[in-house]
């Protein structure tokens, strides 16, 4: 059977835009208050959209220190985790642990291993979305641009300066938020538009 076609970056050029979650819907969790209202909330949801993001590297063999935020989307909103304060950090390693809640994302591989490096605990229920794709006939890798286009039509946007930007900054901007909160929240639409759980974690 012929693989499902993936729309060619110059055609995904042409389409609309894909919706954004706007500031008003990004929590951003610095303390372990803040850590623990956030896991009420998110304990509401049966999956999250799921990302991380860690300062760059420039130096030949320089490690990474990251994840710095830990990214968890719901519908509605986008939890977004510093991880500098102890109490926050432990929060946010209970919820990757926690069994029970899918976590969604692109790409995950590498995010799994840094958080079971720095956190100490070991991610459960973590769905890389390029899994089920692959499952469903498409050979090419996906990330969220490529499955954006094919689900919904539509452009996602990504801004290269905010990726690259020092995620290690206590005082992230506008910018580095919209970046981070969209990755999860986008996620966690394409894992809602590919079906529900049963279906999805069956194939």
């Amino acid at each position: 059977m012929e693989a499902p076609a993936i729309p060619a970056p110059e055609e995904i050029a042409l389409l609309e835009p894909f919706e954004r979650i706007g500031l008003a819907g990004i929590r951003l969790v610095a303390t372990q208050a803040q850590a623990e209202l956030a896991a009420r909330a998110l304990e509401q949801a049966p999956a999250w959209g799921f990302d991380t993001e860690s300062r760059p590297t420039f130096n030949v063999g320089e490690a990474s220190e990251g994840p710095h935020i830990i990214q968890l989307a719901t519908p509605g909103e986008v939890f977004i985790f510093q991880l500098h304060e102890p109490g926050c950090r432990a929060i946010a390693g209970e919820l990757l642990g926690l069994a029970g809640h899918i976590k969604a994302g692109f790409g995950l591989g590498d995010d799994k291993r840094r958080i079971t490096h720095k956190l100490g605990v070991q991610p459960q229920d973590v769905l890389d979305l390029d899994t089920v794709f692959r499952a469903r006939g498409y050979r090419r890798q996906m990330g969220t641009k490529a499955a954006v286009a094919v689900l919904f039509q539509r452009r996602y946007l990504k801004s290269k300066k905010a990726a690259t930007s020092n995620w290690a900054n206590r005082q992230l901007t506008e910018a580095q938020l919209l970046y981070a909160a969209n990755d999860a929240w986008a996620a966690l639409r394409v894992y809602q538009a590919l079906g529900s759980p049963a279906d999805i974690l069956n194939r």
